[in-house]
């Protein structure tokens, strides 16, 4: 295989990469794989090490498309279920106080129909005709955890009405791989290998390889954007303070704290998994949104407000941390006005095709790499060989 022209070229083995590889490969196309990095996973790589931390994704949400695709291939893996005595440390942050249960305000919009929400009005403008300005503010501030923006009000209704729905759900969709996200992503991986996928790590690629068949770029948007030499290649996404943090074991600790005052989400991950941190320890991370004008610290201290109320004495019982800031790295937001068909296109014409998070594809976090994915994959083998069709 190493000898022949591939019918497929992956550029990128995260998420996105990996599922256009199976996918076409599984079609009967021959791939090759180009990842930079020394493993596979992109944003959803685990951290190794005795702290099974995420830059990306934590949750598969079983409501999308790609967990019906993972189930399907037997790629999902045994999942981390979430104790009833830990569901019930659910805290939100309202009113500068913890409390265990949300705004009235925020239980009422979840009856409106994503779908009814306008796409041209901002969302704080349409929830606050409905249930007001406060009960508005927190609701767009619970979108936080699917978001990752300074101020999801600013975004579409329709937009940020879908997220809500779906992060708020009950029974949740939300669900965990035990060992975290690299197990999914080492299944996935095997299953390329196994159908004779030529993954090639350590593989940077500086030009779009030319005279080998379509090519699939699945890299961010800005790397996509220098490889590409396209200027268009832009949209919208969060900036967003990162804290990962392992504290020794505390009785009553929080499970989650969801910023309404502000929007901030911490979770504590080990309440489900217990092979994310050593014995006897914690392993706590969370985002905290921050403006374009805004520091990594101010998120940071903003961070340690929540952490204060909802794991009291964390500052002598920490063991480990690690803070960052993710810029442009959380999936793309529309504004008013936009959806995700305005976004940039899949199909960039001369075989060439762009998939991630930020691209014209529907769903929410991970399932928009998933969802492009599929689709340019099945382009580009239409394309270039008709026999040829992506399952």
């Amino acid at each position: 295989m190493a000898t022949t022209t591939p019918d497929l070229t992956v550029i990128g083995g995260g998420f996105a990469g990996l599922t256009a590889a199976v996918t076409a490969a599984e079609a009967g196309a021959r791939v090759t794989l180009h990842e930079s990095h020394h493993t596979l996973g992109g944003r959803a790589r685990t951290a190794e090490g005795p702290y099974r931390t995420h830059d990306g994704p934590h949750a598969l949400y079983s409501g999308g498309p790609h967990w019906t695709w993972l189930k399907q291939r037997d790629l999902l893996g045994p999942l981390a279920p979430i104790p009833p005595i830990e569901g019930s440390r659910l805290r939100f942050h309202h009113r500068g106080a913890l409390r265990r249960t949300p705004p009235l305000a925020l239980l009422r919009l979840l009856r409106h129909r994503s779908e009814h929400a306008p796409v041209d009005v901002d969302f704080m403008t349409w929830a606050t005709r409905h249930v007001g300005e406060e009960g508005a503010r927190a609701a767009a501030h619970y979108t936080s955890v699917a978001l990752f923006h300074h101020d999801p009000g600013a975004l579409s209704a329709a937009f940020v009405q879908e997220r809500l729905r779906r992060a708020a759900k009950v029974p949740p969709e939300a669900h965990y791989p035990r060992g975290g996200w690299a197990s999914v992503i080492d299944r996935m991986a095997a299953r390329a290998w196994n159908l004779g996928v030529r993954v090639e790590t350590l593989s940077r690629v500086d030009s779009v390889p030319t005279g080998g068949g379509p090519v699939i770029v699945a890299t961010s948007l800005d790397s996509a954007r220098r490889l590409l030499g396209d200027s268009s290649l832009t949209w919208d996404s969060g900036r967003t303070t990162l804290i990962d943090l392992a504290v020794r074991t505390r009785r009553g600790d929080a499970f989650i704290v969801s910023g309404l005052d502000f929007p901030a989400w911490l979770e504590r991950f080990t309440a489900q998994d217990r092979s994310l941190a050593p014995h006897g320890q914690q392993l706590v991370q969370g985002h905290v949104p921050v403006a374009p004008h805004e520091s990594k610290a101010e998120g940071t201290a903003r961070a340690e407000r929540l952490l204060d109320l909802g794991f009291p004495g964390w500052r002598d019982r920490v063991t480990w941390r690690r803070d960052a800031l993710a810029n442009g790295r959380t999936g793309a937001v529309d504004l008013p006005g936009t959806t995700w068909r305005d976004r940039p296109a899949i199909d960039r014409g001369d075989g060439v095709y762009l998939v991630g998070d930020q691209v014209a594809a529907p769903g929410v976090l991970s399932e928009v790499s998933f969802n492009s994915a599929i689709e340019a994959t099945t382009l580009a083998l239409t394309a270039s060989r008709p026999g040829l069709r992506a399952a």
